[in-house]
């Protein structure tokens, strides 16, 4: 419901409001920054199901922030919202990292965050769906309905409740017996202790730091100022269901692909790397043969052209606008598989799901106010940083998809960053049909 809301470009308000959504997404960024890079800490200290529900409310109070602004202007608010949800949003998906990328067995990875892509994604469509049929009519420009706030309300409250229904990492078991490796006696301080432990013991998560900050920078320009600077209200609404869909296809695609069975894994790490890079250059060139057409001068005017879906010459953005949204469910699914591949500790990857969401937002806190300036830096200056970002942070990972990703993590080291032993977590079904036992 966030991505729905913010891609329609200024969460759904006119251009000249815009500033008010900058504001807050960059103080949500920036308490973001800083809670969830330690947020791996909490999530495993107080647990998985509690952190998903403590985040899922900050989305609620997010959302009628704007319909709050949309009848009184009040920026105070919509600034403490963002705040109030980057603290929120750094635990719940801390938690959404560690279920993603530690419950699944080593060759189910792939699938697991293509699925979780998928419905992250369906969300976002189904608020999209409903922007647009609010909207459906308006082929002016204008800020979007009450009721659109509204029923984002209700579903981000809605499914802040659910999250109370999942079980406790410590009750799951896999299909063949074993369960999620974590702390049986996790505390505060083992939890804090853990978080410079993670560092210390895999300190070549570092390469990977750049793509963390890369991998959200680039939606304060695709949804700032290309949706919301190129197109109206309906057109905006439209794009914003094609760019969700093409997530959820990328998603389908990128995911199953690495977990191809046929092939040893760390080919397909190299593999996912080579294509990343190859899309960055083919996507990201055609965005720059759209960007070269308009600047900031041109887009100020309050009557200054926007598409319609009836215009000509709308297929082109439209398709570009497609291939934003495949490239960024294809670069969020890729980085969450090479975290994955490093380790198995349900503990280790909630705090590498920490760092990847805590870098993410310093980024996107950077954007968002450099977009937001009185000034701002001219739309190419931009688009600029978002592609160097993206191609130089491939480059800088190289190293740990060539030496850190092996085929597979065996137990024991995953055990080594927690109390539980190997009886703890190896099923009965994996024991008694060891070739050990066979050969007894």
């Amino acid at each position: 419901m966030f991505n729905a809301l913010n891609s329609l470009g200024g969460a759904g308000q006119l251009g000249k409001n815009a500033n008010a959504n900058d504001a807050s997404n960059s103080a949500l960024y920036a308490s973001f920054a800083i809670v969830g890079f330690f947020a791996g800490t909490v999530t495993n200290a107080l647990g998985i199901r509690f952190a998903l529900l403590f985040g899922g409310l900050g989305y609620s109070v997010y959302v009628s922030s704007y319909l709050c602004y949309s009848n009184t202007h009040n920026v105070g608010y919509v600034v403490f919202a963002g705040s109030l949800l980057g603290c929120c949003a750094g635990v719940l998906w801390s938690a959404q990292g560690a279920i993603m990328m530690s419950y699944p067995p080593e060759k189910h990875k792939g699938r697991f965050i293509s699925c979780f892509w998928i419905i992250f994604n369906l969300g976002a469509v189904i608020g999209s769906l409903v922007e647009l049929g609010l909207n459906f009519h308006k082929s002016d420009n204008d800020t979007v309905s009450n009721s659109t706030y509204v029923g984002f309300l209700v579903l981000t409250f809605l499914g802040a409740c659910l999250s109370w229904l999942l079980v406790d990492a410590k009750h799951v078991v896999r299909r063949d017996g074993s369960r999620i490796i974590l702390m049986k006696h996790p505390t505060w301080k083992t939890e804090i202790v853990g978080l410079w432990e993670t560092l210390s013991s895999d300190p070549y998560i570092i390469f990977l730091f750049p793509m963390f900050f890369a991998s959200n920078w680039f939606y304060t320009y695709q949804w700032q100022d290309v949706n919301l600077v190129r197109f109206n209200t309906r057109t905006r609404a439209l794009n914003s269901t094609l760019y969700w869909l093409a997530q959820m296809l990328g998603a389908f695609i990128f995911g199953f692909a690495l977990d191809f069975p046929n092939i040893r894994r760390t080919t397909r790490a190299k593999a996912g790397w080579v294509a990343m890079f190859v899309l960055t250059f083919a996507i990201w060139g055609g965005g720059y043969v759209f960007q070269v057409k308009y600047t900031r001068q041109d887009t100020a005017p309050d009557d200054h052209f926007v598409y319609d879906w009836r215009s000509n010459g709308y297929v082109g953005p439209m398709f570009l606008y497609i291939f934003y949204g495949f490239y960024d469910a294809a670069w969020q699914t890729c980085v969450y598989w090479f975290m994955g591949a490093i380790s198995n500790n349900s503990r280790k990857l909630a705090n590498f799901a920490g760092f990847y969401k805590g870098i993410q937002s310093a980024g996107a806190a950077i954007i968002w106010r450099l977009d937001g300036l009185n000034n701002p830096p001219p739309y190419m200056n931009l688009f600029a940083s978002c592609w160097v970002l993206l191609a130089g942070s491939l480059v800088i990972a190289l190293p740990v998809m060539i030496l850190k990703i092996k085929d597979t993590v065996p137990i024991e080291e995953d055990l080594k960053f927690s109390d539980e032993t190997i009886e703890d977590v190896i099923g009965r079904k994996i024991i008694y049909d060891s070739p050990e036992q066979e050969k007894a």
